[in-house]
């Protein structure tokens, strides 16, 4: 799978937990902030992919966070960490 179909898939999960209302707030924010740099045509795949994972470790330390949702970002992260050049 190609760094762009990756970063594309952690995407679209994080789409999923910013639109999941029983997320707090500030994480669906994070969420979403997250989607936004993965979506990013311009800059380097290998630095979008390292600035959402430091947004989604910081949430994923969240003690309002829903198992469910940690488990997602867990898995996100997993992705995240195979993006290389």
């Amino acid at each position: 799978m190609s760094s762009d179909a990756k970063l594309r898939q952690v995407a679209e999960i994080m789409a999923r937990v910013a639109e999941d209302t029983s997320v707090p707030r500030n994480i669906r924010r994070s969420a979403n902030e997250a989607r936004d740099i993965l979506l990013k045509k311009e800059g380097d795949p290998v630095v979008n992919a390292s600035s959402a994972t430091m947004i989604l470790d910081e949430i994923s330390n969240d003690p309002n966070m829903p198992v469910h949702t940690r488990t997602t970002i867990w898995n996100a992260l997993s992705v995240l960490e195979t993006v290389r050049e």
